[in-house]
């Protein structure tokens, strides 16, 4: 007899629950009074129901007696060796009725549907940020303690998440896995692939509210805002100058330095800004084409510069 064919005459009077014997029906009812009279005498947990712990027994004991017969990996659960059969067969039985997709587990398909759904049940209790998974909220915390737990064998850095982490790892390998389809130009990170996209496609998906100005990326967004805000947040600790970019703070702090890293390669002479260098450069070569392009650049880096500087008081 299959098992949706038993008759189950006995109903929950708190749910629309049924079940086909008294004894489950008992059971059944502790999940809603909350009693849970079995209890771990290794850790003290508690649960409604005597399968329950006797399978969290095996987390203490180690014990795993189901097998895989296709590759041999054990569960101490039989619902868990039935999730993993699934990846061997590609069963992926719960389905999403809202888009076509689809979920080997039942938890992954529940945890799709917050997609569709916005919820967000994992809050942050520093500064309330919700989030739809448990892992990202972890990930999040890690912004507000400093931990970074997932440290790089080749060089020591640290990150606060393992993706970050083998992202960094293509630093040393050289691996780029993302490529573009448009011009077969290859990145290490997805991201840095999206937004390389907007160059064939014109899309600047960060916009000014203020005047409407696309930019690129959002740190680009940002440090425009600056031209409205007038915010500087890079103060010059020698002299109190403040500056709207962290770049535009490295080049006024060699004027106290006398940092020149431009060098001209025919006579040794040295520069502070890289446009000196070129019009330095026509002294060797002649006034060639690229006298405008020194000026017009030498033009914008001063400005730039000096735009950020205190105005004199009256």
């Amino acid at each position: 007899m299959q098992i949706d064919t038993i008759k189950k005459p006995y109903a929950c009077d708190m749910c629309s629950s049924s079940f086909p014997y008294p004894s489950s029906l008992k059971r059944h009812k502790q999940t809603h009074s909350g009693t849970k009279p079995y209890t771990c005498e290794v850790c003290g947990s508690s649960f409604s129901e005597k399968s329950h712990l006797k399978m969290h027994v095996r987390v203490h004991t180690g014990e795993k007696p189901h097998s895989c017969q296709v590759c041999g990996s054990s569960f101490s659960c039989r619902s868990s060796l039935k999730s993993h059969i699934r990846t061997h067969t590609g069963e992926r039985p719960f389905c999403c009725e809202i888009c076509p997709s689809a979920f080997s587990q039942k938890f992954s398909l529940q945890i799709h549907m917050r997609t569709h759904n916005g919820d967000k049940p994992y809050r942050c209790q520093i500064c309330a940020s919700a989030f739809a998974h448990k892992f990202s909220l972890e990930l999040h915390v890690r912004k507000h303690t400093g931990q970074k737990p997932f440290a790089c064998d080749e060089c020591g850095c640290s990150f606060s998440g393992k993706s970050a982490l083998k992202s960094h790892k293509r630093v040393h390998t050289g691996e780029k896995p993302h490529s573009c389809q448009v011009c077969g130009k290859s990145f290490s990170r997805a991201y840095h692939l999206k937004v390389h996209m907007q160059t064939h496609t014109g899309e600047k998906a960060f916009s000014c509210q203020v005047c409407g100005v696309g930019c690129l990326h959002k740190s680009s967004l940002q440090i425009h805002m600056r031209t409205h805000t007038r915010e500087k947040p890079y103060p010059c600790e020698v002299c109190g100058a403040a500056f709207s970019r962290q770049f535009s703070l490295q080049i006024h702090l060699r004027t106290h330095t006398g940092e020149k890293p431009y060098k001209c390669q025919v006579c040794a002479a040295a520069f502070s800004h890289k446009s000196s260098l070129q019009i330095h450069m026509r002294t060797h070569t002649g006034p060639l084409n690229t006298k405008q392009t020194c000026y017009r650049n030498s033009k914008k880096e001063s400005a730039e510069i000096y735009r950020d500087l205190p105005k004199e008081e009256p």
